[in-house]
């Protein structure tokens, strides 16, 4: 009688959690991308120009909720389309100027994660980043080349207080942009991974009435780094950003963030800070900003940021993904807008160094982009980056890109 009783209150519940279970799994959302690109490359020196087509495809699954959890896989594809006219990085094509998206097929997101009492947490291979895209400056997945840049990782962020969320993160390895048939002894890549101990902090507030607070720290240790390496570092920082009305048709933008880099774990270097400042206008659909961002350096040791979507800064020109020695003065000025329902960009680049204060050259870069019925987009960019001999280490630079992409 009992045993029939039991089976009359709990067996349906227990076949009921199955049936959820197994809905979440089969009833999920699969995701699809694909990124033709076309990029050339021609330098001042002796390398040959490089032109290179390819084609990145991701194939991905998120699974539905079943009390709070979930889980997510994403595979991705990089295949060069024709001739190998250019340096992939793992091509040995090295005569020909870099363009850095080598062939590669690869899990490039797969963790469980956890949803509920305002938090989410994640476990697994995942993308970080803790600002709107492509302005990842610290943590970022290099969005822009076609092997994203992924991380093995713990993550967990809360919203619990008011107008303020609180993330942090345990990264143990970095999947970097160049696939798993690269390797390189003086930064650590072994298969393309880099094996680490870091911890990620960060901390934004949007309660304040003159704009956004976000405090961050970010302590990453390079696990084979030799002990007397400049990889390992901590970094601590605070950033303000604000948009303030003018009128019903101009808006006030301003932003200013610093920063201070030392030596973390058994790494080694001097102390450097960072400092940026924005302040410009929005009117009608146009902004125009002008910028200053200065990465100290003193000939020796320099402020980095190695886990940054770095293309976004410094100029697409690709001349100071690495900040030089002598550290880096960078005044610009960026224009966007709206031209025939494309989206327009334009900056100009006055490099300076720090240490010296030598002429390092200026770059133009331009953006058109049209995204059409929510899935395509059609663009054009344009790089034209010119070195100065005050500052004799790099080379006149063009880069131009038309690429085509499909998202659902």
């Amino acid at each position: 009688m009992l045993a029939s009783l039991i089976s009359v209150l709990f067996v349906p519940q227990a076949q009921a959690e199955q049936d959820n279970l197994l809905e979440a799994i089969t009833e999920g959302n699969v995701s699809f991308s694909a990124r033709m690109r076309y990029e050339s490359v021609e330098q001042d020196n002796a390398l040959k120009d490089a032109d290179a087509l390819t084609l990145r495809t991701t194939l991905g699954y998120k699974t539905g909720a079943f009390h709070g959890f979930s889980g997510f896989i994403e595979f991705e594809d990089v295949s060069e389309i024709g001739s190998d006219n250019f340096n992939s990085t793992t091509n040995d094509e090295t005569e020909y100027s870099v363009v850095a998206d080598p062939d590669s097929t690869e899990v490039n997101q797969a963790y469980l994660s956890y949803n509920g009492f305002d938090t989410e947490v994640k476990i697994g291979r995942q993308e970080i980043t803790y600002r709107d895209a492509p302005f990842h400056r610290f943590i970022g997945n290099v969005l822009w080349r076609q092997n994203h840049q992924s991380f093995d990782a713990l993550s967990f962020s809360n919203t619990s207080l008011p107008d303020t969320k609180i993330s942090y993160a345990y990264l143990n390895k970095v999947h970097t942009i160049f696939g798993h048939d690269r390797d390189a002894a003086a930064i650590f890549v072994k298969d393309g991974d880099v094996d680490m101990n870091s911890h990620l902090f960060n901390i934004q507030y949007s309660g304040l009435p003159i704009g956004s607070l976000e405090g961050y720290s970010y302590l990453l240790d390079y696990s084979d780094a030799p002990d007397d390496n400049k990889f390992s570092t901590e970094t601590y920082g605070l950033r303000l950003s604000g948009v303030q009305a003018v009128n019903e048709t101009t808006k006030l933008i301003y932003s200013a963030e610093y920063a201070t880099q030392d030596d973390f774990a058994d790494g080694e270097m001097d102390r450097q800070d960072y400092y940026l400042f924005e302040l410009g206008g929005k009117y009608k659909g146009w902004l125009a900003k002008v910028s200053y961002e200065m990465l100290e350096g003193d000939g020796t040791d320099s402020f980095q940021t190695r886990l940054g979507t770095n293309h976004a800064f410094q100029g697409w020109a690709d001349q100071f993904l690495a900040t030089p020695d002598v550290g880096l003065e960078d005044l610009f000025f960026t224009v966007t807008g709206s031209v025939f329902g494309a989206k327009l960009v334009v900056v100009y680049h006055d490099f300076e160094t720090d240490k010296g204060s030598l002429d390092a050259g200026n770059e133009l870069d331009i953006l058109l982009e049209k995204t059409f019925k929510e899935h395509y987009t059609l663009g054009v960019k344009y790089a034209d980056y010119n070195a100065d001999k005050e500052y004799a280490s790099l080379v006149d630079t063009e880069k131009f890109w038309v690429y085509g992409q499909v998202k659902f």
